[in-house]
């Protein structure tokens, strides 16, 4: 797939198999430039560069890369693709610790190959000046500075690994890749109480239409 909705990419050929969806998302900005959403596994940087390419984006009109959380599906090109597009690095505070390894990670999943240092932090609720206005919402869980990524004005929900996609259905991340999962259960909770049309998950999906009942449908169950 490619562009998805108006203004959001799902970037091709990063999926490291059939079984496996990645879904790395390049977003359109007001203006000329670009925002990634997470980087995919180490070596996704020659996908989403060719990808760039076939749509006449310059790899220097991606000005942002915003990461849900440290897993190396999510990390494992950030430092290739922030050295090639020269683009500034975002993370949650909790999170960008982890990413520089500072402490290291020992929770369940594959943390970071490498140290990276992002450039700029947040905290729940701060404002991202991407993708004509995005909100940043600490989702933590699956790990501890997880992040989902809200565009209010069209009720889009970029959940990273909050959520799984599962049809027109969505299921929370199994516990066997979760620090917490009673956590995870309270974030999607909190991402319920949103407008949300379209959820943007990370693995399987994306969810594009009545996301938002999709969310509520799921956390009745918990």
């Amino acid at each position: 797939m490619a562009e998805i909705l108006p203004g959001v990419h799902m970037v091709e050929g990063v999926d490291p198999s059939p079984d496996f969806s990645t879904h790395v998302y390049l977003l359109k900005d007001r203006g000329g430039s670009w925002t990634l959403v997470d980087t995919g596994i180490p070596g996704s940087d020659r996908p989403i560069l060719a990808y760039l390419a076939k749509i006449r984006v310059e790899p220097a009109s991606v000005k942002k890369i915003l990461l849900t959380h440290l897993h190396r599906d999510h990390t494992g090109s950030l430092r290739a693709l922030a050295e090639q597009t020269k683009a500034r690095t975002f993370a949650h505070w909790i999170e960008a610790a982890y990413i520089a390894e500072r402490p290291k990670y020992d929770g369940p999943g594959t943390p970071p190959a490498e140290p990276f240092t992002v450039d700029e932090t947040f905290k729940d609720g701060d404002p991202i000046d991407a993708a004509g206005g995005l909100i940043a919402y600490h989702t933590p869980g699956h790990t501890p500075g997880h992040v989902s990524y809200y565009q209010p004005e069209r009720k889009l929900l970029f959940s990273g690994d909050l959520f799984w996609g599962d049809g027109e259905k969505l299921v929370l991340t199994p516990p066997d890749f979760t620090l917490h999962t009673p956590t995870a259960q309270i974030s999607a909770r909190r991402m319920g109480q949103l407008t949300v049309d379209s959820v943007l998950s990370y693995h399987g999906g994306p969810v594009l239409k009545n996301g938002g009942a999709a969310v509520r449908a799921l956390t009745h169950h918990l």
